[in-house]
């Protein structure tokens, strides 16, 4: 198997083979964001993901397979159909194909596309979302408004296409964490996603943000306040059905609930630790990480 630079996934993908169908972030202006900085943007070419696959299937069964890197959805419909196509051929037994996009990406696409995509097995799609505040998402470059993101949410799950999203713990600063936390509640109830990723900011040198954070521009919450804005996510949103995650390594507190059905219980729970303003009960700085 070839990996070329960093390869990311999400934590649910940990047991996955990831094969890169594209190299880097084709958007690759979020301010928070240092994954994709020295990676130029690149479909890969059907012959080198073909080889990818026959060597993988040398390594025997898998269950999920998740494409790489940044935003695969990207990938013109022709060219995903033949990639796609290509994984079930090398792995029939797979259940289920996961892939990164962001809300253009899914635009771009009718449900019609969305659905054929689905009949080849892709049967999650991992959307960031970050924040629901209007004007966080344009000072963070996320490259879509709020109404783009609903749309998008809507039409992954018309689709028939599970939906994981993912929002950003501080990514508001100190100032603005209230209503960054309120408002997100609001886009994740209009959204309605099957899963919910909560992260915690974490500053990467090279970035805007970390920028921004250098010259006294902006400043992060401190853990108590991090979880106190997860209460408000949790709080103030609405599921049908959602298991909601703050596990993430970048996490001080790891939460996984099913909501609404777990929404009292893992409220008290928060409750309990904000109220206690125990760091010990937190997870330690140094096991923190993107």
């Amino acid at each position: 198997m070839r990996y070329i630079g960093a390869v990311y996934r999400p934590p649910s993908e940990a047991e996955s083979l990831i094969i890169q169908a594209t190299l880097g972030c084709r958007h690759n202006r979020c301010t928070f964001c240092g994954s994709y900085l020295n990676k130029p943007f690149s479909i890969r070419k059907i012959e080198d993901i073909k080889e990818d696959l026959a060597e993988s299937a040398h390594m025997g069964p898998v269950r999920r397979v998740f494409l790489a890197d940044g935003d695969a959805l990207c990938i013109p419909q022709k060219r995903l159909v033949q990639i796609l196509d290509l994984v079930n051929h090398y792995h029939p037994e797979a259940e289920r194909i996961g892939i990164y996009g962001n809300a253009r990406d899914v635009l771009r696409k009718s449900v019609d596309d969305l659905r054929r995509l689905n009949q080849l097995k892709l049967g999650i799609v991992y959307l960031g979302v970050e924040t629901g505040d209007e004007k966080l998402l344009r000072k963070i470059s996320k490259g879509a408004d709020y109404g783009q993101l609903v749309e998008a949410a809507t039409k992954v799950k018309e689709a028939g296409i599970a939906l994981s999203v993912t929002v950003l713990l501080g990514i508001g600063g100190v100032d603005g964490s209230v209503d960054h936390a309120r408002q997100t509640a609001k886009i994740l109830t209009d959204m309605d996603p099957d899963f919910v990723g909560a992260l915690s900011v974490i500053l990467v040198p090279g970035t805007p943000l970390y920028d921004e954070f250098s010259r006294g521009l902006f400043s992060l919450p401190d853990p108590f306040g991090l979880i106190e804005e997860l209460r408000i996510m949790i709080a103030e949103s609405s599921f049908s059905n959602c298991v909601f995650r703050s596990n993430h390594a970048s996490n001080y507190l790891p939460v996984k609930a099913s909501l609404p059905r777990e929404k009292k219980k893992i409220l008290a729970a928060i409750d309990d630790i904000i109220n206690s303003r125990d760091p010990g009960k937190l997870r330690p700085e140094f096991m923190r990480a993107l």
